[in-house]
């Protein structure tokens, strides 16, 4: 609840609740109940009967009772932050904090005040070590006076809204059965309680219910990773608790969403007998037994069919020439390789540069070796004599310009070379430059 602030001086004027007579009459109605039992007539109840009546604003009435105790925590905080201001950043919860105030009074030295049974060990050594460093001053009589009157009324607050849950629980099978049969009695009560009734519960989604009831917990000089945040009523349920720690949380949301379905069966009375709650239990359980069961063991995977059939893989012609295309030469080979215990060349000597590996240690002192005619580039030269090779024209580059040594640059005659083959049988039959010529037959 949201602090308020307080400035009034008499606790009358601030917590109104217990003056009225809604509050009398109600507490009167509630001990009679508890004392009559519950009635025979309650399996048929309606929502116009009393019973339910008295019910439905017994969940209002703990509603009315948690704001007036918050309301009275704000005014002992504003009467005792003088004697002890860092009590209320230690002790947060408003009853805890009226016993501890209760307690103390106005000691100044707290290794004389028993705080056992009241606060965890953890936090009564954090309140006693803060308590011998604070600021704080003793307390007028009248103020105290005020203050521990006022921690008597929280207290009153606190025991009769137990007695209001207790009534609601003893009635919680009857007016909601499907939801107590998954959560129990004490806790559908508290659920109820705290929402405003089973038509305001029934509202809600179900995010809001998993949180319905969460304190903040004390965590004064300790570490908050290990607290839980959405714990409310649900996640302290008993189903919720009877699954492993690891599982709780999921536990708890599962818990949440079949409650506010249980809780929309009761406010429509769909189910009178609870057997939509106990259903829903029974598929919660198996879900919580699923999750804890163990993987499935790995299978043994079997190795693959053997495959006679001939692999889809290129091959054939193209596939040779590109292999041959590519393929590594003899002089990378021997460039690749070293022998042992002999020293490789290298492009700069003395190891540096680049390597040649086995290049030149055959014993011919040469750096390179002849590489062999490859059937590609001769097939290649062929295909281009045959499809490139000359016709017989002449170029219109052609010169009749020559290089000699002797002149240098000499202009040739092509008549005078034809001189010099002579004429006839000689320029043809017995020319070393001539070919045979197809003679053709005279009959």
């Amino acid at each position: 609840m949201p602090d308020v602030e307080v400035n009034y001086d008499d606790l009358n004027t601030v917590a109104k609740l217990q003056n009225t007579p809604r509050y009398h009459d109600l507490m009167k109605k509630v001990d009679e109940a508890i004392e009559s039992g519950v009635p025979a007539t309650m399996a048929k109840l309606s929502e116009d009967d009393p019973e339910y009546q008295l019910i439905v604003e017994c969940n209002t009435l703990s509603v009315d009772i948690d704001n007036e105790i918050g309301v009275i925590h704000n005014y002992i905080r504003d009467k005792y932050r003088l004697k002890f201001p860092e009590l209320e950043s230690l002790v947060q919860h408003p009853i805890d904090y009226a016993r501890v105030v209760k307690r103390i009074g106005n000691e100044m030295d707290l290794t004389l005040v028993d705080l056992e049974g009241v606060l965890p060990s953890a936090t009564i050594m954090v309140v006693s070590v803060t308590a011998s460093t604070t600021n704080g001053k003793p307390l007028a009589e009248e103020v105290l006076q005020k203050t521990l009157d006022a921690c008597d009324r929280a207290l009153d607050l606190d025991e009769s809204k137990k007695k209001v849950l207790n009534f609601v629980e003893s009635r919680m099978a009857f007016i909601a059965p499907n939801l107590s049969a998954i959560l129990g009695s004490a806790v559908a009560a508290k659920l109820m309680g705290t929402a405003g009734g089973l038509s305001a519960l029934s509202k809600m989604p179900a995010c809001n219910v998993q949180i319905l009831g969460v304190k903040k917990k004390n965590s004064a000089g300790f570490s908050s990773a290990t607290l839980n945040p959405h714990t409310g009523f649900i996640f302290h349920s008993e189903i919720v608790q009877g699954s492993p720690p690891s599982l709780r949380t999921r536990a708890a949301r599962l818990v949440s969403g079949k409650s506010t379905l249980a809780a929309r069966v009761d406010a429509t009375m769909g189910d009178r007998l609870g057997q939509t709650g106990r259903a829903f239990r029974e598929e919660i359980q198996k879900k919580i037994e699923k999750w804890q069961e163990p993987p499935p063991p790995k299978q043994p995977k079997p190795l693959p069919v053997p495959d006679s059939d001939p692999k889809k893989k290129r091959g054939g012609r193209r596939l040779r020439k590109m292999k041959e295309r590519y393929a590594m030469t003899d002089m990378r080979k021997l460039a690749n390789r070293m022998s042992f215990n002999i020293p490789e060349e290298s492009s700069l000597g003395d190891g540096l540069g680049e390597g040649y590996g086995m290049l030149g240690q055959a014993g011919s002192g040469k750096l390179r070796i002849s590489a062999g005619p490859s059937k590609l580039s001769t097939k290649v030269k062929k295909f281009k004599e045959k499809k490139y090779g000359s016709s017989g024209a002449t170029s219109g580059l052609t010169s009749s310009l020559a290089f000699t040594p002797v002149q240098g640059i000499e202009l040739s005659n092509p008549s005078a070379q034809a001189a010099l083959l002579g004429s006839g049988t000689q320029s043809t039959y017995f020319s070393e430059t001539g070919s045979f010529s197809k003679i053709k037959k005279i009959v």
